[in-house]
């Protein structure tokens, strides 16, 4: 006899499954910069004492070494903590504070928004709210954001200072923004002169196929368009090496850049540059980085193809139900019945299972269908995985069996 959600909940399953967490089994594969640490010493390769103040713009080979992986100048490029996301929250701030090159001071206007792809990603969403800016749902197709939609948005409302962007294997749909999608982003015409691309590269380099997709330039697509200064491009190592203790990137014009470099300089005195030094002389190159994914992707790819065929043996057929396939990044998005999220993630609570709440991927939380649900298969062991898998499935399979009484 299958096994029905009562039965799962009797096994009392203590899962969390709300975040994209590396795994242990990840963090263990960049031992070496704890290992190593004594040996790679505190004197970068032109000399620098890193364990003194200044660089803050991040140590010069960093920065190089960023360049390497983000494909522009080093000049063009800050190497800072750990967290990209802190650079996007700064320059938000700084926008807000003092405005960006181009225009003033955000906050000397009753009216500021941001236009959020959703389904998207909840902590994008979060600054927004934490700033007071005001977001704006934009309809999210197989190719990135409705282009007409943002299009008709941004052409005649000048309190539409900006957008948030994650163009490759999105959080949490996995889209892979096209080519035209990306050409329109940068060439659009914007009735703010001072607009904003947050350009939020997490996955440029977590591939879950052996096929390694790409998005164009947008710095360089900006630039042909003559909106030079439109694109701020952030990534990280946090989920390449150890997510609490990596290296964050911020990639834009020199005339941003030195507009970074004006406002960071009141809140920080450089970086933590003993650590840009060890990842450098781990990794050393973009070589270096891709040998490291591949092993991530060995222990991440069986997670996600088990939430995938677990998904396809217990809700394959049901009516108003899918998911996606995603061919990189950290999330799966299953679709259930309109008006079912929040209370699959109730029975899947009640079941031992903490999934990220139900409307998270949505501005202000808020799911107008009510029926998507941000799968996170990276941190729990496979066999957990497995398990979660079929607790959720089955969690959804009771919500439905609900609405039939």
């Amino acid at each position: 006899m299958p096994m029905t959600y009562e039965d799962f909940r009797k096994l009392g399953m203590r899962l969390d499954m709300s975040r994209g967490k590396p795994s242990a089994a990840q963090l263990d594969l960049s031992r070496a910069l704890l290992d190593e640490a004594g040996t790679v010493g505190f004197v970068s390769r032109d000399g620098i004492d890193c364990r003194n103040y200044g660089h803050l713009l991040g140590l010069p080979e960093a920065r190089e070494f960023g360049a390497d992986l983000l494909d522009v100048p080093a000049a063009q490029v800050v190497a800072a903590g750990n967290s990209s996301l802190e650079l996007m929250h700064d320059a938000l701030a700084f926008a807000m504070l003092a405005g960006v090159p181009g225009g003033d001071a955000w906050r000397r206007h009753d009216d500021i928004a941001f236009l959020c792809p959703a389904p998207g990603y909840d902590r994008h969403f979060a600054i927004c709210e934490a700033l007071g800016i005001r977001m704006i749902a934009v309809p999210f197709n197989d190719d990135g954001p409705d282009m007409d939609f943002v299009e008709a948005q941004v052409r005649d409302d000048a309190s539409i200072k900006g957008m948030w962007c994650v163009p490759l294997y999105s959080n949490p749909t996995g889209a892979i923004w096209s080519a035209q999608v990306v050409q329109r982003l940068a060439s659009m015409q914007t009735a703010a002169a001072d607009f904003r691309l947050m350009w939020d590269d997490a996955y440029r380099f977590h591939h879950l196929t052996e096929h390694h997709h790409t998005t164009p330039d947008i710095l360089k697509a900006c630039e042909r368009a003559g909106h030079a200064d439109r694109a701020l491009v952030f990534a990280s190592l946090s989920k390449v090496t150890f997510a609490g203790a990596a290296i964050a990137f911020l990639a834009s014009s020199q005339r941003n850049i030195a507009w970074w470099q004006q406002h960071v300089s009141i809140r920080s005195i450089g970086p933590d540059k003993l650590n840009q030094l060890r990842h450098v002389r781990l990794l050393r190159d973009r070589a270096g980085l891709m040998r490291l994914m591949e092993r991530h992707r060995a222990l991440l790819k069986p997670k996600f193809d088990a939430v995938v065929a677990t998904f396809d043996e217990w809700l394959g057929g049901l009516p108003d139900v899918s998911w996606n396939e995603p061919q990189g990044g950290y999330f799966i998005s299953l679709y259930a019945p309109r008006g079912l999220a929040k209370r699959t993630v109730t029975l899947a609570a009640q079941a031992g299972l903490v999934l990220t709440p139900a409307g998270a991927a949505f501005p202000y939380g808020i799911d107008p269908d009510d029926s998507h649900l941000r799968i996170a298969p990276s941190f729990p062991s496979l066999d957990e995985v497995r398990e979660a898998a079929r607790g959720i499935a089955l969690s959804l399979l009771k919500a439905v069996e609900e609405t039939r009484r």
